[in-house]
C-alpha cells in the first residue's frame, strides 16, 4: 500500500528524467494531474497525458530535455509528507534557489506555484520544489 502518492509521482518523474526516458506512467489521481500541469505551466516537462479505455486510468508524464539531453529537472523533492505537513502564509512562501526554482503549493484556489501564491495572497500546503 502507497502511503504517499504526490512522493510516489516525484520520484518517477526523478528517476524517468536521470534514466534519461522519454515519458513516465503512473497511476492516476486528480492531485498528480494538478501538480503535473503545473510543471508543465512551469517548462519543466512537455506533456501531460491520461489514458482512457480499459483497465486503471494511467497519467503519463513526458519528459523534457535540452541540448545533449541535459534533463530540464535538475531536482525536484518533496517537502510536505503525511506524517509532517508543512503549512505556509503567502508571505513566508520561501524562495526556491534564489527564484531559479519553484515551490508548489495546494490551496484553497487550486495547486499552484509559490509565485501565483504570492500574486494571489494565499497560503497553503507546500507539496514540493522543483529546479
Amino acid at each position: 500500500m502507497m502511503t504517499d502518492p504526490i512522493a510516489d509521482m516525484l520520484t518517477r518523474i526523478r528517476n524517468g528524467a536521470l534514466a534519461r526516458h522519454d515519458r513516465v506512467e503512473m497511476p492516476y489521481s486528480g492531485l498528480k494531474e494538478q501538480v503535473a500541469l503545473v510543471l508543465k505551466g512551469e517548462g519543466f516537462v512537455d506533456d501531460v497525458r491520461t489514458s482512457e479505455g480499459e483497465g486503471p486510468r494511467l497519467l503519463t508524464v513526458v519528459l523534457r530535455y535540452g541540448r545533449d539531453r541535459e534533463s530540464a529537472i535538475d531536482g525536484i523533492s518533496r517537502v510536505s509528507a503525511p506524517g509532517r505537513r508543512v503549512y505556509v502564509r503567502h508571505d513566508r512562501i520561501p524562495r526556491v534557489r534564489s527564484g531559479m526554482g519553484v515551490s508548489i503549493l495546494s490551496t484553497s484556489r487550486g495547486v499552484m506555484t509559490d509565485k501565483e501564491a504570492r500574486k494571489q495572497r494565499v497560503g497553503g500546503e507546500l507539496l514540493c520544489e522543483v529546479w
